[in-house]
Parts: structure tokens; C-alpha cells; sequence
């Protein structure tokens, strides 16, 4: 699994909203090796101080779809977001005031890590009855949590290189 650290299968097709630094991040991680697309939607929105005392947004009036590189089939925000959600509600780390928050990024990322982890190789999804990375042909198997646990405990791909 350590040579497939780090690696993105594909071309990948990135989908943003219309948040200026996704542009550079995108660039600096992907270069033209990608098809990113934005997708920006107007909003018939309240008064500020009636927005500020609530949780959703106002009433799409608009939607502009826009290619930044290259060109991809479908510009959706709401896989990415379905996947945000999920690991919102699977680990605490993001709930403030509870005794699981994160304090410190090192046990945010680790924590997010495993979850991310788990979600792709151990746990079978219902639609495809096996794993995501079985899916994409990452792994032939579903892994155990103690294959999980041994692999994220093994040595970072820096120290086996020396």
C-alpha cells in the first residue's frame, strides 16, 4: 500500500464553487493535469442581519457553470459535498464544544486520516457491495481494521526510503 500513497488514478475532474483560492491550490497540486470546473450560484438572499440568524442559504436564482481547465462532463458540487457530510457526521473532530474536537492538526489530520481510510477499504458499501477501492481497482480485498491499524502505523514512506 506505501507505493500507492500520494498518487491520484486518472485525470481527475475537480468541481469548485466559486472560491477564488481553490483556483491556486488547484494549479499548485494539478497544474493542466486536470479538468476543474466551477459551478456559482446567485442567491436571493435575506437582509444581513436576518441571514445572520439563520443556517441556510437564500433562494437560488441563478447558476453559472464555467470551465477553468480543460473540460469535464458534469460540474456538481454535490458529491464532494455528500462525502463532506459524511465525515462530519462520522467523527466528532469537526463539533465544537464536544470532548472529541480537535485541538491540535496533528490529531485532526490523523483522525480524519483513519476515517477517510476505513471509509474506502474496510467498510463495504451497499450499492457496489464492495469497497471504493475495490472499485477502483486500489485493492483486491476488504481490509480488516487490524490491516488498517498496521499500515497506518508502519513507518512514514520517508523513513523507508533511507
Amino acid at each position: 500500500m506505501a507505493d500507492l500513497r500520494n498518487r491520484v488514478v486518472n485525470r481527475p475532474e475537480i468541481s469548485s464553487d466559486g472560491f477564488r483560492p481553490y483556483l491556486e491550490a488547484v494549479e499548485r497540486a494539478f497544474g493542466a493535469d486536470c479538468s476543474e470546473g466551477q459551478i456559482i450560484k446567485q442567491y436571493d438572499g435575506e437582509s444581513a442581519i436576518d441571514t445572520a440568524r439563520r443556517y441556510s442559504p437564500g433562494v437560488v436564482v441563478g447558476v453559472e457553470r464555467r470551465w477553468v481547465i480543460g473540460a469535464q462532463r458534469k460540474i456538481c458540487t454535490s458529491y464532494v459535498e455528500r462525502g463532506n457530510l459524511s465525515v462530519r457526521m462520522a467523527s466528532r473532530r469537526f463539533t465544537r464544544l464536544t470532548n472529541g474536537f480537535s485541538k491540535k492538526l496533528a490529531n485532526h489530520v490523523a483522525a480524519v486520516s483513519l476515517y477517510v481510510c476505513h471509509f474506502n477499504l474496510c467498510r463495504v458499501h451497499e450499492a457496489q457491495r464492495i469497497t471504493p477501492a475495490m472499485a477502483v481497482g486500489i485493492t483486491d480485498h476488504i481490509w480488516t481494521i487490524g490491516e488498517l491499524m498496521d499500515e497506518a502505523l508502519a513507518e512514514p514512506i520517508e523513513q523507508q526510503a533511507a
